[in-house]
C-alpha cells in the first residue's frame, strides 16, 4: 500500500531545468500515467521517485515518509525499463527469482511466488528458456514478473512497450491493464503515447518542458483539454486546431465561419474533434476541397485546409469522394472548444 506525494518538486542541471515545481498527490491503488514528448521531463520525474536522480528542491514522500534521502533499494519500488534488463546467461525461472535472491527472500518460498508470477504474465510453458530464444513480448513479460515477485510498494514503468511491434503493443497493454486490476498497486507509467495513456490510465498527467500541463481523467483531458497543446497531443487524430476571430459570437477564418460561440471578441483558436463534425451536403459551417482522404475501414477520414490549418473528420465507411472535390462541414457549436490565441489557455463560457 503506497501514496505518493510529490511536493514543489525540481530537478535542475545547471541552468538546464528538466522538471519545474511539481505538485501531486497519487493515491494508493492508483494507475498514474506521466504523458508528453521525448525531452517534457516525465522520466526524470520517475527516476526521481526511483531515487536514481537527486532532487534539487521539494520532496517526494511515500506512504508519509520523506524518501528524498534514501537509496533505491530502500523504497520499496519495482521497476520495467523500456530494455529488458535480462541476464542472458540465466533461464526465464531465473531471472524472475533473481530479486528474491538478492533481497535474501526465505529461499522457501521462492518457487511458488515465482511461479505465480509467472502464470499472472503466461510464461508457463517458458521457464527453462534463456531470454535469447525468446520473442520480445515474451522478454518483456519475464520483465514485468521480475517486478512482480518482488510484491513491491510501487510499480514504476518506463515505456515499457516501446521496443515492440504494434501488435505485440495491443496485446502486451491488454496484459498491463488486467495486472494492475490484479495486483492492485500503486503504478506510475511513463509514455510518450497518447493511446497507452487513454486506455490504461486512472489519472493523466500532461508534461510539456518540464512543466504540467494538465491532470485528469482519460475522459477529462479529452473532453475538456487545458490548453492547445493538450488539445494537439490528445487523441488520434488530435483536435483540429484553427486560427481566427471571434466577433459577436461568430468565430471566422479562411473557409470557416462558425456561430452560436461564447467568449472574448478577438483573435481565438478554435477546436474540436474530426469525430464530432460532420461531412454533407449543401451549406455548412466549413467549405473547402478535399486536401487528402483516407480509407480506414471502420471510417473514412477527409482532410482539408481550413483557418490555416489541416482540418480533418471522420465519416462514414461508405462515403467516398475524390481529393479536390469540395465538401461542407458540419461543426455544430457545442462541439466546440476556444482557445486563447496569445497564451493557449482554454476560455471558458461564463
Amino acid at each position: 500500500m503506497a501514496e505518493i506525494q510529490l511536493r514543489n518538486v525540481s530537478k535542475r542541471w545547471g541552468s538546464f531545468v528538466g522538471v519545474d515545481d511539481f505538485n501531486l498527490t497519487i493515491a494508493d491503488q492508483e494507475f498514474l500515467v506521466l504523458l508528453g514528448p521525448s525531452g517534457c521531463g516525465k522520466t526524470t520525474t520517475m527516476r526521481m521517485i526511483a531515487g536514481l536522480e537527486d532532487v534539487t528542491e521539494g520532496t517526494i514522500s511515500i506512504d508519509g515518509r520523506v524518501v528524498n534521502d534514501l537509496d533505491p533499494k530502500d523504497r520499496d519500488i519495482a521497476m520495467v525499463f523500456q530494455s529488458y534488463g535480462l541476464y542472458p546467461n540465466m533461464n526465464v525461472y531465473e531471472n524472475i527469482r533473481f530479486p528474491l535472491k538478492v533481497r535474501k527472500v526465505d529461499q522457501a518460498s521462492h518457487d511458488e511466488r515465482v511461479k505465480r508470477a509467472a502464470a499472472m504474465v503466461e510464461l508457463e510453458p517458458f521457464m527453462h528458456r534463456k531470454p535469447a530464444e525468446l520473442s520480445g513480448g515474451q522478454r518483456q513479460r519475464v520483465a514485468l514478473a521480475r517486478a512482480i515477485v518482488r510484491e513491491p510498494n510501487v510499480f514504476l514503468m518506463d515505456e515499457p512497450l516501446s521496443n515492440l511491434d504494434a501488435k505485440l503493443r495491443v496485446s502486451t497493454r491488454a496484459q498491463i491493464k488486467n495486472l494492475s486490476h490484479e495486483l492492485k498497486v500503486t503504478t506510475i507509467y511513463v509514455t510518450h503515447d497518447q493511446i497507452e495513456a487513454m486506455t490504461l490510465a486512472d489519472r493523466v498527467v500532461v508534461m510539456k518542458q518540464g512543466v504540467v500541463q494538465q491532470v485528469g481523467t482519460p475522459t477529462e483531458i479529452y473532453d475538456r483539454p487545458a490548453n492547445t497543446f493538450v488539445a494537439g497531443f490528445i487523441g488520434s487524430p488530435a483536435m483540429n486546431l484553427m486560427e481566427g476571430v471571434l466577433e459577436g459570437g461568430t468565430f471566422t477564418g479562411h473557409n470557416v465561419s462558425i456561430a452560436g460561440l461564447t467568449g472574448p471578441d478577438g483573435p481565438a483558436t478554435l477546436g474540436f474533434r474530426a469525430e464530432d463534425a460532420r461531412v454533407g451536403e449543401g451549406q455548412g459551417e466549413i467549405t473547402a476541397p478535399i486536401y487528402t482522404i483516407e480509407l480506414l475501414g471502420d471510417a473514412t477520414m477527409i482532410a482539408v485546409r481550413a483557418g490555416g490549418s489541416m482540418v480533418s473528420v471522420k465519416a462514414g465507411k461508405e462515403y467516398r469522394a475524390e481529393i479536390d472535390d469540395t465538401v461542407s462541414i458540419s461543426v455544430p457549436p457545442e462541439i466546440c472548444h476556444l482557445f486563447d490565441a496569445k497564451t493557449g489557455e482554454r476560455i471558458d463560457a461564463q
